[in-house]
């Protein structure tokens, strides 16, 4: 299946590559040319000249950009090239009501909201979890491909349970954040040796993926993404939103935006969501200065 890939960032390039493994990757396009010819050199795939010139050449496009008005400023520019039998994935992270506006915008092209987890390291190997609204009948055609970027691929229901599903697995992973950095921070303080923590922890119930693949890491102070704090203090302004729409708030989701802003004002907002470790150290910090980036 003819595939081509907009938006070539952190995930975006790696499940390219992918696709371009297995034979699949059709054309490239990005909004920062530089990034687009870096990949067309590297794996010799044409790049198009417009979204809608490499929607008109492909049977699916994926996406993978960065916010809601980006996704639909691409589904605008992708229009004059969609045609009837091609399918649109989007595995940005979205709001609910933007991958729903985005559906829209697809006809007559086949549309699905199908935000991913996993970090970098999933988009490179290949083993992201998705998230899918949308007919299943259209995740079953195009299945072959999404096996390709992704080891799970979950229907969620109709347009806009993808995002939904990503919204809740963002306040999961806001929660699981704030609890191990706040706990190696606490074992620091105790002067206890980290990498048993990490180790006893990790094999009890207290193990997580967070743990066991930030944990050594951020104790050594390395905050490489991963997943940018910039990246997850978006999505959680999302969840925020969401949540208002019930009247309620989330003080999980509350807290984590007011640590992510500390770390952003302080110039680590390009810094893997880890960071935070940085944040809960100064609790046990007697100046209690913030750190800053240099």
């Amino acid at each position: 299946m003819k595939t081509g890939v907009i938006g070539l960032g952190a995930m975006g390039a790696p499940m390219a590559r992918n696709l371009h493994r297995a034979g699949c990757l059709e054309r490239v396009w990005n909004r920062s040319p530089e990034k687009a010819s870096c990949l067309s050199s590297e794996l010799g795939v044409r790049i198009a000249d417009s979204p809608a010139d490499l929607a008109a050449a492909c049977e699916l496009v994926l996406l993978s950009l960065s916010a809601d008005d980006d996704l639909l400023q691409v589904m605008q520019a992708l229009q004059p090239g969609l045609h009837c039998g091609m399918v649109v994935v989007d595995t940005s992270t979205v709001s609910r009501e933007t991958a729903i506006r985005a559906a829209a915008l697809a006809q007559p092209a086949e549309f699905l909201d199908a935000p991913v987890s996993g970090g970098t390291e999933g988009a490179r190997l290949g083993t992201l979890v998705m998230m899918v609204g949308g007919e299943a009948a259209v995740i079953e055609r195009i299945a072959p491909v999404l096996s390709v970027v992704a080891g799970r691929v979950e229907h969620m229901g109709p347009h806009g349970a993808g995002q939904a599903t990503k919204a809740v697995n963002q306040v999961m992973a806001a929660g699981i954040n704030q609890a191990v950095t706040e706990a190696l921070a606490f074992a620091t303080a105790l002067q206890l040796p980290l990498d048993k923590i990490i180790e006893v922890a990790g094999g009890g119930a207290a193990g997580n993926w967070f743990l066991a693949h930030r944990g050594a890491t951020m104790t050594q102070g390395q905050f490489d993404p991963g997943f940018r704090v910039a990246l997850h203090h978006k999505d959680l302004a999302i969840c925020k939103q969401m949540a208002a729409q019930f009247d309620v708030a989330l003080p999980l989701v509350e807290m984590t935006l007011i640590h992510y802003r500390r770390l952003m004002e302080a110039g680590f907002a390009d810094e893997d969501i880890s960071a935070l470790f940085r944040e809960k150290r100064r609790l046990f910090d007697n100046n209690g200065d913030h750190p800053k980036k240099s």
